[in-house]
């Protein structure tokens, strides 16, 4: 019983840390395009693991509040 009772600890202690740091990173790369006006989360391009590590947190941000997510700077 104790074995499952620290699994559930580590598990929303691991949770809550990708939590924050996804809303770290989604406060620190918003990026208004002039192109259609609207916000965009940029992921960097290199390294790309970030963008794949945080793709499941950003469908669902997406969905709840509408961002759009896009992987290095925009191109005009």
């Amino acid at each position: 019983m104790r074995s499952l009772r620290a699994f559930a600890i580590s598990m929303t202690i691991a949770l809550f840390a990708y939590a924050a740091s996804y809303a770290y990173l989604r406060g620190q790369y918003v990026e208004r395009w002039k192109k259609d006006g609207h916000d965009y989360v940029i992921f960097p391009a290199n390294p790309i693991f970030i963008y794949y590590f945080y793709r499941p947190a950003a469908l669902v941000d997406g969905a709840l509040t509408g961002m759009r997510f896009h992987i290095g700077p925009h191109e005009e």
